[in-house]
C-alpha cells in the first residue's frame, strides 16, 4: 500500500457498520470497505507529508540492498533445514492498525489449510509469533533472527526498502500482499522481492476505458506528489493506446485545487479522471463549485471513498470509481472468521493468503524451504513465465496445485484475489478491478468488475 495505497475489495468486506464484523456477503457492497480503507490512506498520508519522500528513501536505499543476481531466475542448491517458517511484517499502527487482524488471519487460515494437507514434506508449516510495529528495519531483524524463510508485507510501501535490505542479504523471500508504489518494481532486492497487489499505476487501463466511455474529451486532474504524477501518466499512455489525446491536464496543489479545476473546466471536457488520494475531497468538492457534474466523473482508487454528507448533495451522482481487487466470497470470509472470530476488517486478507499459499507451493515445488529456493520457484508456481516457458496447469488450493507438483507437473496458481503470474520484477502482471457508481448519497454501490493485464 501507499496509504492506498490502494486498499483492495479482494482483502475487504466490511459491513455497513465498520464496526460489524464481516460475516458474510449478503449485504451491498458499497462501501464500508472504502471508508475504513479511505482512514488508512489519510493516516499514510499525514505520515509522508512529515517524512521522506517514498522516492527518494527507495533511491536511497536500492544502491545498497540486497545480493546481486536475480533469485526469481536463478539455479539454486537446496539449503532449507527441511521447517518452513512463514514470519509476518506487520507495520499498521494507530489508524491503521485494523490491517493486522486481517493480514494475521489470513496468514493462519492459509497455514491451517497447508498443514491439514501434510504440510511441506510431512512437517507441519510454522508460522512465526508477529510483532506489529511502525519500524519494519527492526522487524525485519528479528524475522531473520527467528528463522524465517519467507516474509509476508510489510502493508505500507514506504516501509518496504528498509525490510528489502535486511531481507535480501539474508536471503529470504519477502511478498507484499499491499505494496502498490510503482518504483518498487525496480529496487534492488537481489530478487527477493515479490508483491500479490497490482501497482497503482496498472488502473490507469480502467479508467481509461471508463472515461471514454462517458465521451471521447478526456481531461486529467491530479494531485501534486508521486502518486498523482504516476498515474496520471499512465492514463494518457493508456488513452493514447485507444487512439485518444488528453484534452486537459492540470495538477492540483494543496490549497490551490479552484485553479486547477478552472482549467480543466476551460477545456470543457466529455470526461475529467480524477487521480486524487490525500487531497481527493478537496478537489472533488471544487469539481462540484465549478459545476461539473458527477456523470462525467471517473475516479481512481485513491479517490474511490464514501463521501456522504462531506460533499454536497448528488455532488457525485453517476460518478464511476474504481478500487482493485476482487470481491471476497462468503466461503472466504466465513474461513477467515473461523480462524479469527475478532476480525471486523478483511482488507488484504485475500492478497496476504494467496502469498502464503505461493511460497508453500514454491517450496513444494523446489522441494526445499530456503528463502532462496522459494524465490526461484514463486515465478513458475504463480503462473509467470520467461524465454518460452509452457504454460502451467490452473489450480486453486494447495492440496490440488500440491499434488500436481509431486507429478513434476508445471502449475499455474490463481488465488483468491485472481491470477497472479508473477513477472521478472516480481510484480503481478494482470489485476481485477471492482467498478463503482455513485448515487446522490454520495456513496458507492459496487456495478461492475474489470481485469486488466500489464503493458
Amino acid at each position: 500500500m501507499t496509504p492506498a495505497g490502494a486498499a483492495t475489495p479482494a482483502g475487504a468486506a466490511t459491513p455497513a457498520d465498520p464496526a460489524t464484523p464481516a460475516r458474510t456477503v449478503d449485504q451491498e457492497p458499497t462501501a464500508a470497505l472504502v471508508r475504513q480503507r479511505n482512514r488508512v490512506r489519510r493516516a499514510g498520508a499525514r505520515r509522508r507529508a512529515l517524512g521522506i519522500p517514498l522516492a527518494a528513501v527507495v533511491l536511497a536505499t536500492a544502491a545498497c540492498s540486497g545480493p546481486s543476481g536475480n533469485a526469481r531466475t536463478a539455479k539454486v542448491e537446496a539449503s532449507g533445514d527441511g521447517v518452513l517458517r512463514v514470519g509476518l511484517l506487520l507495520d499498521s499502527s494507530g489508524a491503521q492498525s485494523f490491517i493486522n487482524d486481517s493480514e494475521q488471519a489470513a496468514a493462519k487460515l492459509a497455514v491451517s489449510q497447508i498443514n491439514a494437507s501434510g504440510g511441506l514434506k510431512g512437517k507441519p508449516v510454522v508460522l512465526l509469533p508477529a510483532t506489529p510495529g511502525s519500524d519494519s528495519r527492526v522487524q525485519a531483524e528479528n524475522m531473520v533472527a527467528a528463522g524465517a524463510d519467507v516474509v509476508i508485507g510489510p502493508t505500507d510501501s514506504s516501509n518496504a526498502p528498509a525490510a528489502i535490505d535486511v531481507l535480501s542479504k539474508a536471503k529470504i523471500t519477502l511478498i507484499s500482499p499491499a505494496n502498490t508504489a510503482p518504483e518498487l518494481s525496480g529496487i534492488g532486492s537481489g530478487g527477493y522481492y515479490f508483491r500479490t497487489q497490482a501497482s497503482s499505476t496498472m488502473q490507469a487501463q480502467v479508467l481509461a476505458k471508463r472515461a471514454v466511455g462517458i465521451g471521447a474529451k478526456v481531461a486529467v486532474l491530479h494531485e501534486s506528489g508521486r502518486y498523482g504524477t504516476d498515474v496520471a501518466k499512465a492514463v494518457s499512455d493508456a488513452l493514447r493506446k485507444t487512439s485518444h489525446s488528453v484534452a486537459a491536464d492540470a495538477q492540483a496543489k494543496p490549497g490551490a485545487e479552484a485553479d486547477a479545476v478552472k482549467a480543466i473546466k476551460d477545456a470543457a471536457p466529455d470526461a475529467v479522471i480524477v487521480v486524487a488520494r490525500g487531497d481527493g475531497q478537496a478537489i472533488l468538492a471544487e469539481l462540484a463549485n465549478a459545476g461539473i457534474p458527477g456523470s462525467k466523473l471517473v475516479l481512481s482508487d485513491g479517490a474511490t471513498g464514501n463521501y456522504g454528507t462531506a460533499l454536497a448533495s448528488a455532488a457525485l451522482k453517476g460518478a464511476t470509481g474504481v478500487l482493485p481487487g476482487i470481491f471476497p466470497t462468503a466461503e472466504f470470509q466465513q474461513q477467515l472468521v473461523s480462524v479469527w472470530p475478532a476480525l471486523k476488517d478483511m482488507t488484504f486478507a485475500a492478497e496476504t493468503y494467496d502469498a502464503v499459499m505461493l511460497a508453500a507451493l514454491a517450496a513444494t515445488a523446489a522441494d526445499d524451504d530456503a528463502g532462496a529456493s522459494i524465490a526461484a520457484k514463486l515465478l513458475s508456481v504463480s503462473g509467470g513465465t520467461i524465454d518460452g516457458d509452457a504454460a502451467g496447469v490452473p489450480c486453486t488450493g494447495y492440496p490440488d496445485c500440491s499434488a500436481l507438483l509431486t507429478q513434476k507437473k508445471r502449475i499455474d496458481y490463481d488465488g483468491i484475489s485472481g491470477a497472479i503470474n508473477f513477472d521478472e520484477h516480481g510484480d503481478i502482471t494482470s489485476a481485477d478491478y471492482v467498478v463503482y457508481t455513485y448515487g446522490a448519497d454520495n456513496k458507492p454501490v459496487m456495478s461492475g468488475t474489470e481485469k486488466v493485464t500489464a503493458p
